[in-house]
């Protein structure tokens, strides 16, 4: 990291900025250029590790993809607000809080971990808690993402 001075180390600084960002930017190998998707997530936080829940529809190119090469990055950002700079464009900036990490992702088949990423991707994005049934699970495909290796950083205000 190039600027350790914005490097946020505390994971619980970080966990709030994982909290607030409510999406995430999954970056997948295409066959020529890199694919990025923006997801909602539910997310939890073991043994230094982060795994993200999303889900997709049942067939999708973001599914053929993982399908390929599970490897995969993330991105998530909150807080950005622009920093004026009057009359000198170099003055501009902006505050933001941001995480990055490189992990892999699975398309997951068993239906009670199905329903606990839906459960927490729900509680992520509303702070409610839901019932899910297998039913509804089997409506859609969930992919899990594991993180072991994460960096955040931030510009406050």
């Amino acid at each position: 990291m190039r600027r350790v001075d914005r490097e946020v180390r505390d994971i619980n600084e970080i966990l709030k900025i994982v909290d607030k960002a409510k999406i995430l930017h999954l970056g997948l190998f295409d066959i020529e250029y890199p694919y990025v998707v923006p997801l909602h997530y539910g997310y939890e936080y073991k043994d230094g590790i982060l795994i993200f829940y999303m889900h997709a529809a049942k067939e999708g190119h973001k599914l053929d993809l993982i399908r390929r090469n599970r490897n995969v990055c993330i991105e998530l950002e909150c807080d950005v607000e622009e920093i004026p700079g009057g009359d000198i464009p170099c003055k501009y900036g902006s505050t933001f809080a941001s995480v990055i990490g490189r992990g892999y992702a699975e398309i997951l088949e068993d239906e009670q971990e199905k329903i606990y990423g839906l459960k927490l991707l729900m509680l992520n994005q509303t702070g409610r808690e839901f019932k899910f049934d297998g039913k509804m699970a089997s409506t859609v495909e969930m992919i899990k993402v594991t993180v072991p290796s994460f960096t955040a950083k931030a510009n406050p205000k």
